[in-house]
Formats: C-alpha cells, sequence, structure tokens
C-alpha cells in the first residue's frame, strides 16, 4: 500500500485572509461541458470537474433559482477528490501522487457573490411591494 501525504492546515494558512470571517469558500475550476452561460436543464445532470490533471464526474441539480454562483459543490464532489477543506482557511487540500495540491478560495469574491445576492434580494423584494401597490 502507497503512503498518501498528510492533509493539514495550520495558522499560517490563513495568512492573506482577512480574519475573522463567515465568506464561503468560493473556487474556480473547470466544468467540462459547461462554458458558464449554457443553460442547464432543470433536474439531474453528471458533468465532469476538473481541477488540475484530476477530474472526476459529479452530479449537479439545475434548479430554476437566481445564484450568484454558477455552481455549488458539496459532499459528493469532495469526497470524489478526496478532499480537506477548511472554511476558516478559504482552503481546499487534496492529494496528487506524492505529494499535496491546494486550492485557494477568493475571499474578494465570495464578498462580491453575497452583495449580489442581497441586491438581487433587495430587488425582488421592492417588485414584490410594487405589485402589491398597483
Amino acid at each position: 500500500m502507497q503512503a498518501r501525504p498528510a492533509l493539514s492546515f495550520s495558522n499560517e494558512d490563513k495568512v492573506g485572509t482577512y480574519q475573522p470571517h463567515d465568506d464561503a469558500l468560493l473556487l474556480t475550476f473547470q466544468i467540462r461541458g459547461f462554458d458558464g452561460k449554457t443553460v442547464v436543464p432543470r433536474g439531474m445532470i453528471r458533468l465532469s470537474i476538473q481541477v488540475g490533471s484530476r477530474a472526476v464526474e459529479v452530479n449537479f441539480i439545475g434548479v430554476d433559482a437566481y445564484s450568484p454562483y454558477t455552481a455549488i459543490l458539496a459532499r459528493p464532489w469532495l469526497h470524489a477528490m478526496e478532499v480537506v477543506s477548511l472554511t476558516l482557511h478559504l482552503k481546499v487540500n487534496y492529494p496528487s501522487g506524492d505529494h499535496v495540491e491546494e486550492l485557494i478560495g477568493s475571499q474578494a469574491m465570495a464578498r462580491q457573490c453575497l452583495v449580489t445576492a442581497i441586491r438581487h434580494q433587495s430587488e425582488d423584494e421592492s417588485l414584490g411591494t410594487l405589485e402589491k401597490a398597483l
């Protein structure tokens, strides 16, 4: 059995982030067959996610709802990639051969998505109030 590298985090991994925070862990990578503009049908769809030299198939659920995010990945992707995520550090580590690869989340982009979602919600509430007044 081949030894696997240890997946761990330390306080040094928080360098470059604003602490304390409650930001989402927002990562950017390729989803094969999806360019960000394609309309995904509602229901289950299986797509391949490319991270570095690894690609894994992940089931997505297409919904008809506003989101500032292109896709939301959860435990099935984490488990398929055998990653360890730490939202405090806004990082994901995963084994790649005899070493550890690291994905670094974008705290600025996570905050931008939050602002966009709040603005969208405010616009929907304003439209709802206007429609009731009419």
